[in-house]
């Protein structure tokens, strides 16, 4: 008998949530994609239990990892489904992977089977491939990898669409995926879910803090991350958990959003990073009067996010998400507190605390450590990494590695990753709250703020921008709208403008390529402008 706090398997396991609506509403649609194609639950159910009889037929058994390095589609959603049709482990790849991260990833992987686009296969070529011995190869024809049998795509579909035999029953707590972090710093690390992890993650982002859900099977959520970060899979499993369905798009573009909304009758979206102030600094066309859309989770919640749901008519929410977790901090609808994360869900609990798990003072930042009452509903570890589990999990609470602080209502606000955090002299500084103002400046698109060696020890402030269309940015004019907008400690003191910031395919500015740079001789410094900022003495009554 399971834990009244862990789903029914039923509810939760993506085989038995396919063939439920498959019987039940097997016309309705689950994803429509970007050339306008769509399919319907009956049609997936078929699609999945032929290609989960055919990975058997390669070899792949129940709990065996398949590695899937395709970009999003239907042949992406179609591997996934099938995978995990079978009882085996859906391992995504970053389509931006080669050279030794990709090694990396294969090694950890341990996949003796991977569906590979054929634009991709070279890249194969180039790395020891371990464990690999088959390669289905989508989208082109299969050039041949040394030692790896390359197969065509019709592999993949067997002529069989009977329930594919399984040696035992899916359960909630059984891995359901490894998802790798972005790995912007160093190794990725492969996330291990459980279908009650995705199922807690899917419900996190479409129910309220208090689990009253706010999408049904009504509803359409556009994808547009990769379904090889929890940004993709997440709203993916979360319509398939209502019975709803998905607008899988490319991927995000400001000048075609609202179109898209329409032609795909999207009501929810999640907006990451600026995605939001891109969409407010655009002149309306139109087409955003009688949209769809009706929620839209804005992640991380700026004043452009709140601006946004009041210009449009539109419920917000924001939340607090990473791949080993599961929505754990929450808004209320329409939050207006910018910047807040929100507070604990129902059934979790945060602390945070110092280096050494000992919890700080009230208004002091720390490291946001979470646990849940209900089993699985977060990761179980780490792929093959048992020291960097241990440490995650110490004292019996995942340590996230985010530096938070809490104010008097209660609200959670990230301050930022440990790693990103600089000091300067004798001031702790959040990045992320300087690009936040910075980014508050009509000609600035985005920002990143990094730290830089001072001649004086510790850090200097470095802020790197990339601009909105048809703008120009005078550095000096920056620095001058950020002075009354924060301590004089956190404006930088050096600008560099790029055409665009460098990131990872989920999105992630790249950080470590900026302060790899350091102060370019393109960079603007305040200091050798003869721009002096101090602090302004405080005034007391005499």
């Amino acid at each position: 008998m399971t834990s009244h706090k862990v789903p029914a398997a039923e509810d939760c396991v993506l085989r038995y949530l396919l063939e439920r609506w498959g019987r039940e509403t097997p016309d309705q649609v689950y994803a429509t994609f970007d050339d306008g194609s769509q399919l319907k639950y009956r049609d997936l159910l078929h699609l999945a239990r032929r290609t989960g009889n055919a990975l058997q037929s390669l070899g792949v058994k129940q709990g065996d990892t398949v590695l899937v390095w395709l970009p999003n589609g239907p042949d992406c959603l179609r591997a996934w489904f099938g995978i995990n049709m079978i009882g085996a482990v859906y391992v995504p790849i970053n389509t931006a992977y080669r050279g030794g991260i990709l090694q990396h990833v294969v090694t950890n992987a341990g996949a003796a089977v991977a569906i590979v686009h054929a634009s991709l296969l070279p890249r194969l070529g180039d790395i020891d491939r371990r464990e690999l011995r088959k390669i289905v190869v989508i989208g082109g024809e299969p050039a041949p990898v040394e030692g790896i049998e390359a197969l065509p795509a019709s592999a993949l579909d067997s002529a069989s669409s009977d329930a594919p035999m399984t040696e035992r029953p899916i359960e909630p707590w059984d891995t359901q995926s490894i998802i790798y972090t972005s790995g912007t710093t160093g190794p990725s690390k492969g996330v291990l879910s459980s279908y009650a992890h995705l199922y807690a993650m899917g419900r996190g982002i479409s129910a309220d803090r208090d689990g009253i859900p706010y999408l049904d099977a009504s509803d359409t959520f556009m994808v547009n991350l990769p379904l090889f970060h929890v940004g993709g899979t997440a709203p993916s499993y979360a319509m398939l958990i209502n019975g709803g369905s998905i607008a899988m798009v490319d991927r995000f573009d400001t000048a075609t959003f609202w179109s898209t909304v329409a032609k795909t009758n999207t009501t929810m979206v999640i907006l990451l990073g600026v995605m939001a102030s891109f969409l407010m600094k655009r002149t309306d066309s139109g087409e955003e009067k009688g949209s769809p859309l009706k929620n839209v989770t804005v992640i991380p919640l700026s004043e452009e996010g709140i601006a946004f749901g009041k210009r449009y008519g539109i419920t917000t929410h924001t939340l607090f998400n990473m791949s080993e977790v599961s929505c754990p901090l929450a808004a209320e609808p329409n939050p207006t507190v910018a910047a807040a994360c929100g507070k604990p869900r129902a059934g979790i609990e945060v602390r945070l605390v110092d280096a050494h798990d000992c919890e700080v003072a009230p208004g002091e930042i720390g490291e946001l450590i979470i646990r849940s009452d209900a089993p699985w509903a977060m990761n179980h570890g780490y792929n093959k990494a048992p020291e960097a589990t241990a440490l995650a999990w110490r004292n019996g609470w995942f340590h996230t590695g985010d530096a938070f602080r809490v104010d008097r209502d209660g609200n959670y606000f990230f301050v930022d990753r440990f790693k990103d955090a600089i000091r300067r002299r004798g001031e702790n500084i959040s990045s992320f709250e300087v690009e936040l103002e910075v980014a508050a400046h009509p000609a600035i698109r985005e920002a990143a703020v990094v730290s830089v060696p001072s001649e004086h020890g510790e850090d200097d402030v470095l802020v790197a921008v990339s601009l909105a269309e048809g703008q120009a940015l005078d550095p000096a004019e920056l620095i001058h709208f950020l002075k009354p907008r924060m301590a004089h400690f956190m404006v930088p003191r050096y600008v560099r403008v790029l055409g665009d910031l460098p990131k990872t395919p989920t999105n992630k500015v790249e950080k470590y390529l900026l302060r790899r740079d350091g102060v370019t001789p393109d960079t603007f410094d305040r200091d050798a402008a003869g721009i002096v900022i101090k602090s302004e003495p405080m005034r007391t009554r005499g």
